[in-house]
Formats: C-alpha cells, structure tokens, sequence
C-alpha cells in the first residue's frame, strides 16, 4: 500500500471540501487524460461518480485511514470547529473572499497572509501564533484576488508601486468583524495581509485570562486604585490588548469617565469613548492625550508609549489624579522600569506615577483529544534546570487540532506591584532585579508544563 504523497495543489480546487469528505479523496497526480485520487477505499461507485463529474479518466490509490484523515483535514479543513466545506479556489471572486475570511473565523485565526512568489502564490492563515498554508494557486489568478481585496478595503487598485493602508468591515449572519488591511509591494507582486479584529469585547473578562489567583487579586487590588499608571509590557501578539480591554470593562461604571486612545482600536467598550490615531493629520497618541486632560477624564488608556513625548504625557495625566493604562515592548517587568527611565523620565517622576508593571506572553496549550503523556528525563532540561516530575505531555497532533497538536493559548503573566520600598529605590535610580521578588513568567510557563498543559518545546524558550 502506497503511503509517500505526491500531491498537486493547484488541483485541490477540482472538488469540493463537501466532496472531499465524502468521497474521502485527496487529489494526486494530474495530466491531460487522468487524474490519480489518494483515497480510503479503492470502490468502483466512487470513480465511475468522479469520472462522470470531472470528466476524465480516475486512478484511485488507497492509503490508510489515518494518512487520508491527515491530508483532509490539511487541505479541506471541517471539525467542530468549521463544520461547513470550504471550497478550494474559484474564479469568482465575490464568493471566494467572504470563504477566505469566514473560514479563518471558524479557525480562529487573527491573520490572513496573500502572498506571491516566482512561479505561484499562497494563502496562510496565522492560528494560535503560528502560520499554516491553507491554499495555494497559480500566479494568474493573483492579480484578481489581491484587486477584490483593494476595492473592498477602498484601496488604489492602480498604485502598485507603494503600501497602502485600508479597512474591510465583514459581516455575516452572526458576525461583524473589523478587517485592517495592509498592501506591501514585493520582488513577484503585493503581499496583502488581512488583521481580524474582534470588534465586540463583550466577553472578554479577567478572570479567563489566565492569571494565578494571587496575581489575579494584585492585579484588581492595583487597577481600582485611583491615580498612577499601569504598564503591560509584551512583544506584538502577546495579548497585552486583550488584558487592557478586559481591565476597563472591570472598571467601566456608570459613574467612571473612561477614555482611550488607540491604533487601531481593536474592540469596542460600549459606555467608553475610544479615539483613533490619525498621524496624517496630527492626531497622535500625544495630541490625543493632551485633548484628553481637558476632558474630564477619571481612566485613560493609552494605546502604546512610543516615544519620550507620549510618556511624558502619561506621566502628566497619572500625576494629575488619573488611572493611566499603556503598553510597552520590553522583555520583562523590570524591562519596562529601566526602559522609562531610558526615556529621560525622572526617577523621582516614575517612582511617583508607576502602579504596576506587568509582563505578559501567550504560551499554546496542547490538544486535549490527542495528548500524549510520556517518562520525562531532566536531561531534556537546559543545564542547571530540574523538575521533580515522573511523566509529561507531548503534542502529537489530531482531527480537531489540524494535526498542530495545539489548541488554543493562554497567557502567562509576571507581575511587580511598585509599593513603598521599591519607589525609594526607583527614586534614587538604586534598582535592582535582585531586589524584586515576584512570580515570573518562567514560573507561570513550568507550571502550565508540570500540569500537562503545555509542551516543554513551548516553554523551552523562558528556560534558558
């Protein structure tokens, strides 16, 4: 039984995924006479039907069961999670885009990938942080998509030559999803890349996030707290979004003025007036801020601190009686102390406004249908580390996974509460991390490994 694939994906749009599962084929090898199909059982029925369909000669190769349940749910994705077909590329481009995206939706997936190369072009699809081709096509189909996308996101079609910048709001019977679209010109054409923002927070809350309960406790003790800054540091994509959102829908009260800046502003918050950044025409985070103060504000979110400007007016609004929450991209809490100060901001100024520094990162969960516990040996440890476990889990990979052995994320979050003690040493610019004790995000990291959750290949980057 033939078991090494050869498969021809500019052929997968020959059928349907509908077909796909229930034929159980995959398309092989394609000429001008025959079409070869991996399937699960070499029946007569099936290629009489595939040959009265697509018209040519079938040559049906079986394989096992589990190699073509692979391959399907790879190139023709339905689960529990996208239980209708998605059909595989199509000349009309008015149904192909709304397919693209609605099932990206159903993967969950934050971003979509069009992308062109020498000889033919790729869609992929970003899932749980990490990229996935789900299609792939020829070159003199490219342009016709990449268009679709531009006039939809009422972009220059013409212009080839320079980026551009656009928005697509999608809505479909359940949903109503805000797009950023971004054009990037490339060596063999645009590369578009489609940002799926969520554009309802209503169920975001705290207490999913992730955070263990005394962090958790600390940090709703330092948020209601009614002046001072809290800083949530993170590289892009590590969630810190999400944490600000679900941090003023805790605080948003009827008798509470909250008021955010943001680029782009990826949720809305009904009862909160969110502005967002123009820079083309002097609306930046500064200029924002500055408006903001005169607005009678009791809580401001500001998107990011970008620059010495921006943080000088965060300092100014916590130090005139305010709640300010921002991002930071450093590496740790600490980071994000030291990087202020960086910024020319006074220690005695910093000391006095920052609350809370936290660190935040999103670390995959493994596949609960397909785990696999296994011995673990501390020799697959860096050196100096050692656990005292008897057994772990692996990912392997499965149906409801696409064979990712992952499913779903979670964040990890190290926090530095700024009391008393630590503002005397910020203040005389005396800080140490030796003088710090806190749960750090190598301890969050063990712990969702020693409780299966997680792989060591997922943490192994906060070990060493």
């Amino acid at each position: 039984m033939q078991t090494e694939l050869t498969i021809d994906k500019n052929a997968l749009d020959l059928i349907t995924a509908e077909q796909a599962w229930h034929y159980n084929i995959i398309p092989g090898k394609v000429s001008d006479d025959e079409i070869q199909f991996y399937c699960l059982k070499n029946d007569f029925m099936i290629q009489e039907e595939l040959e009265l369909l697509l018209g040519k000669d079938i040559i049906l190769i079986e394989l096992a069961e589990d190699v073509i349940r692979k391959q399907l749910v790879k190139y023709y994705p339905v689960n529990a999670r996208a239980k209708t077909g998605i059909s595989h590329f199509s000349n009309d481009f008015n149904d192909f885009l709304p397919k693209i995206i609605s099932e990206a939706q159903l993967l969950s997936s934050s971003d979509i990938h069009v992308e062109s190369y020498e000889q033919e072009c790729r869609i992929r699809f970003r899932v749980d942080g990490k990229l996935a081709e789900r299609y792939r096509f020829s070159k003199e189909k490219y342009p016709a998509l990449v268009n679709r996308i531009k006039i939809q996101a009422h972009l220059d079609i013409a212009e080839k030559r320079l980026p551009q910048d656009g928005r697509i709001i999608f809505k479909n019977e359940e949903t109503k999803t805000d797009i950023r679209v971004s054009v990037l010109p490339t060596l063999y054409g645009e590369k578009v890349v489609l940002r799926l923002l969520n554009a309802n927070a209503a169920d975001i809350t705290l207490d999913d996030l992730g955070f263990g309960e005394e962090q958790l406790k600390l940090y709703k003790t330092s948020i209601q707290k009614p002046h001072g800054i809290i800083l949530i540091s993170g590289p892009t994509g590590s969630g810190k979004t999400t944490t600000l959102y679900a941090s003023l829908k805790f605080l948003n009260k009827e008798n509470v003025n909250i008021m955010t800046v943001e680029d782009p502003i990826e949720y809305t918050l009904d009862g909160i007036n969110q502005v967002q950044v123009k820079d083309d025409i002097g609306l930046s985070f500064a200029a924002a801020l500055r408006t903001f103060l005169r607005q009678d504000p009791d809580i401001i979110m500001l998107g990011e601190i970008r620059d010495k400007e921006s943080a000088q007016m965060a300092i100014r609004a916590a130090l005139t009686g305010h709640l300010v929450f921002s991002t930071l991209h450093t590496n740790s809490a600490y980071g994000t102390i030291s990087r202020l100060l960086d910024m020319d901001i006074p220690p005695y100024l910093v000391s006095g406004t920052l609350s809370l520094s936290m660190a935040q990162r999103l670390v995959r969960l493994l596949c609960p249908h397909c785990k696999q516990e296994e011995t673990f040996s501390n020799d697959a440890l860096p050196a100096g580390e050692k656990l005292s476990i008897q057994t772990h889990h692996k990912a392997v990979g499965c149906e409801q996974c696409y064979f990712t052995g992952y499913s779903g994320r979670k964040a990890i979050y190290e926090l530095i509460p700024v009391t008393h003690e630590i503002s005397e040493k910020i203040k005389r610019n005396k800080l140490s991390v030796d003088d710090l004790k806190f749960r750090s995000l190598k301890d969050s990291a063990l712990e969702l490994f020693v409780s299966g959750q997680t792989s060591l290949e997922e943490i192994l980057s906060y070990l060493l």
